[in-house]
């Protein structure tokens, strides 16, 4: 975390030092929230009836997510309690991440709202979903956004260098970069989580492997992700072009798929229950073209960020500079 000891510039700021300790404080609450989590997922399986839906499987993912949600979300708010030059960058990309998701949530929610009650009548599944927007909106996009603007915030970045006088990692890399190391490298370890928690399943260009064939293609595709993980954060640009190729195949190969397959018939080769399954359905989840149409906008959206971005690499990846936020 720490190296070469810097001196700010003598410039005047409004000190934020209360702002930092109030929201780490927000934060640290969150994450021992989401610890909280774990233990009522457990009596939840041991408490569900055989017909719930729920199983070892999605009680394993949901404690492997609330897990690392709580020991990253207590970390950045000692962090920005003690005013760390990390703790802010992590936070603005973590903050702005975490409201694009929301976003994106509230929209295929909506989305979902609509079609539910255009080919259903069910009461109960209308009131889910906007129960489900409320939530989101609060906490998916009021709170996130607060969170972006403050860290984001020229006198919040000026107290934490006078606080924090050393260069740290997350200093050598444009933030805009920055954010598309962590995500690769997210991505990267969910993808690996696949296989141990749900049966391998790979939508490929209108087909679904399983089996032996998609758990090696989910490793290469970790180990890949990885790669340019660490690529993209020296700013080479081969792994800038690799991730603009993989972005290109992946949604249109998903898209293909999602268009010509039912999307629930994916879920059902993962294992999910069939009751699951029929909630699913129940709730209007079940267009598939709707997904292929998600993903073909989320693809485009992050070629867009991709090809913003190009201008912080170079050939040979030497080039470093101090993240401008």
């Amino acid at each position: 975390m720490s190296g070469t000891s810097v001196v700010p510039n003598a410039i005047e700021f409004k000190d934020r030092r209360l702002g930092c300790i109030v929201f780490g404080a927000v934060e640290i609450a969150m994450g021992c929230l989401c610890a909280l989590m774990i233990p009522l997922l457990f009596f939840a399986l041991a408490e569900a009836p055989p017909d719930a839906g729920l199983d070892y499987r999605t009680t394993g993912l949901g404690v492997a997510v609330y897990a690392c949600l709580a020991v990253a979300l207590v970390w950045l708010g000692i962090g920005s309690i003690l005013c760390r030059r990390w703790a802010r960058v992590l936070l603005v990309v973590a903050s702005w991440s975490w409201l694009l998701v929301g976003v994106l949530a509230m929209g295929a929610a909506a989305f979902a709202m609509q079609l539910s009650t255009r080919e259903s009548a069910n009461p109960l599944a209308a009131l889910i979903l906007i129960v489900t927007e409320v939530f989101l909106a609060v906490f998916f996009v009021a709170l996130p956004g607060a969170m972006a603007l403050f860290y984001q915030s020229k006198h919040v970045k000026a107290t934490c260098e006078a606080r924090d006088p050393v260069v740290r990692w997350t200093d050598t890399c444009p933030l805009q970069v920055l954010a598309t190391s962590l995500w690769l490298g997210i991505g990267a370890l969910a993808t690996l989580a696949v296989p141990v928690i749900y049966r391998s399943v790979v939508p490929l260009f209108g087909v679904l492997l399983s089996g032996a064939p998609a758990t090696l293609m989910l490793l290469a595709f970790s180990a890949i992700s990885l790669y340019l993980a660490w690529g993209t954060y020296r700013l080479k640009l081969s792994a800038w072009w690799t991730t603009v190729v993989a972005t290109v195949l992946f949604g249109v190969s998903t898209a293909i798929t999602f268009w010509k397959i039912d999307v629930l018939e994916i879920y059902r080769q993962m294992g999910y229950p069939e009751q699951q399954i029929a909630q699913m359905r129940s709730l209007g989840f079940h267009s598939s073209r709707s997904f292929a149409l998600w993903i073909a906008v989320f693809s485009l959206l992050f070629l867009g960020y991709l090809l913003w971005v190009k201008k912080y690499f170079s050939q040979g990846g030497s080039t470093r500079q101090q993240s401008p936020a």
